[in-house]
């Protein structure tokens, strides 16, 4: 399984290439702090959404440390889905290294 740095995917955002920010956090969660665009699919529900989640586009799968993230990224790769990519410290990472506006919680 693939891991990127909050510095790594910073340079992604800022390059503009094409791929999809997977936040896994729960709703209340992600009320309290977010990186924007993403699509939002709490852990407990990505069995039954993976219809949502392409496959001919990069995946960077976030949460607020990096566990569950790393857990969906291990899931999907068992179901086919070979460009995903786990951000390592989650949003706890992003919001201390690149965005100190994001909440820490």
């Amino acid at each position: 399984m693939r891991q990127m740095t909050v510095m790594e995917y910073k340079e992604l955002l800022d390059s503009g290439a094409d791929h999809v920010l997977l936040d896994v956090r729960e709703p209340d969660e992600l009320a309290t702090a977010a990186i924007h665009p993403c699509l939002e699919v709490p852990m407990r529900t990505i069995p039954q959404r993976m219809e949502e989640l392409p496959k001919d586009k990069p995946i960077v799968v976030v949460c607020h440390t990096g566990t569950r993230s790393m857990q969906v990224c291990q899931f999907l790769d068992r179901y086919g889905y070979d460009n995903v990519v786990n951000l390592m410290g989650g949003i706890n990472a992003w919001s201390r290294q690149i965005d100190p506006s994001v909440p820490l919680y």
